[in-house]
């Protein structure tokens, strides 16, 4: 029997320094999510894990884009990806320009959220948690100009204290 604790982890705990770039150099959307994928520390050593990924992300973007506006993209699959991981896990990506994401504003996205998990359930609390964290101008702002991994995580730590609070 599963316990509830994946489900509701806090997103900081499932992001680590060695899942976050501070400077993605891909110009387009696929060479950012190639980056993004490599960033997954479960998959470092499996190529074709790596691409079962980036093919699920493609198609995913396909579908609609993840691009949500404001200079932000959250890549996910379209379902958890059974087998692929073993926990939830989170890598994050800073672009210092923007790439073209489709994104409904039309803003280039900058932040980049990619959110992989093993069950449905646990896809969809990570979803609404990072969605509800992201509607903050502040963090947003925050993350644009943290300057390192470690500077990110206590960010995001301290949104989701501020998150618990209200």
């Amino acid at each position: 029997m599963t316990t509830a604790a994946p489900q509701t982890a806090a997103l900081s705990t499932l992001l680590v320094p060695a899942a976050i770039q501070l400077n993605l150099a891909g110009t387009e959307r696929d060479a950012v999510l190639r980056e993004m994928v490599a960033l997954v520390p479960p998959l470092a050593t499996l190529p074709e894990a790596r691409e079962k990924l980036f093919r699920a992300l493609v198609e995913r973007e396909l579908l609609h884009s993840t691009g949500i506006g404001e200079g932000i993209a959250i890549p996910h699959a379209r379902n958890a990806l059974v087998g692929l991981v073993d926990q939830p896990t989170m890598a994050f990506g800073r672009h210092p320009t923007g790439v073209p994401y489709g994104a409904i504003d039309g803003a280039p996205a900058r932040l980049f959220f990619l959110l992989i998990a093993p069950t449905v359930t646990q896809h969809l609390a990570m979803l609404a948690r990072i969605s509800r964290l992201l509607r903050d101008p502040r963090l947003r702002q925050d993350l644009l100009i943290a300057s390192s991994p470690e500077a990110i995580l206590q960010l995001i730590r301290t949104a989701e204290a501020r998150m618990l609070v209200s």
